[in-house]
């Protein structure tokens, strides 16, 4: 598990298309950078219905999908294309589960929820598939809470340090709520993790709760 990039930045109003849009997704590359249970210092969301808070502190997204996206659309995708703040090698959504404990730099934190993909992506990276795409193969990255804050530097080394006895993945968790709620047993399983995100657990409930 390695990081390949770290990225901060505030939120901005910026022109898409002739569509004045506030956002936070682009961030730039930094060496070090100081993280507290709210998240990066100099760092920030604009969407805090699916982004930030104290459970979505630290978004991650894996290398790997980038040599993906650039086969499938025959471009480049340089980090920070997600917005994410760390792009990692090693830690895809398949093989991580929610509650999963890491120490990365001088911080410790814990995997609560899979990242939930918005219109933003598309538009950031100039293509109207790939938000499709994202939602199709649940490729989205990932979120954690802060347990211990400290600074994080770009070569930082990261390390799990305890593994989720539920062994309920992030890429499951994706899965369920994208493709798969009216499952109930795949549901009622992740929401048996304590770990989980509160917002991502409103969401599962509230996929699985009829309409009245």
């Amino acid at each position: 598990m390695e990081i390949i990039s770290l990225s901060i930045g505030m939120p901005k109003e910026v022109d898409y298309n002739g569509l004045m849009v506030t956002t936070g997704i682009q961030k730039k590359t930094v060496q070090e950078a100081v993280l507290t249970v709210d998240g990066f210092n100099e760092d920030g969301v604009a969407n805090t219905n699916f982004h930030g808070g104290p459970d979505r502190a630290v978004c991650f997204y894996p290398f790997e999908h980038y040599k993906q996206w650039e086969r499938e659309f025959n471009v480049p995708f340089h980090p920070p294309a997600f917005g994410e703040n760390l792009t990692v090698t090693g830690m895809v959504e398949q093989d991580l589960y929610i509650g999963d404990i890491l120490q990365v730099g001088e911080t410790i934190l814990q995997i609560t929820q899979p990242r939930v993909p918005c219109s933003t992506i598309s538009w950031q990276n100039k293509n109207t598939l790939l938000l499709k795409r994202l939602v199709h193969t649940c490729f989205t990255g990932y979120f954690t809470r802060v347990l211990q804050e400290g600074i994080i530097f770009s070569d930082s080394k990261v390390v799990k340090l305890e593994e989720s006895p539920k062994k309920i993945t992030v890429f499951n968790v994706l899965h369920t709520y994208m493709h798969d709620a009216r499952n109930k047993e795949a549901v009622d399983s992740i929401l048996e993790v304590d770990t989980l995100a509160p917002a991502m657990r409103q969401m599962l409930e509230k996929k699985r709760t009829p309409s009245s």
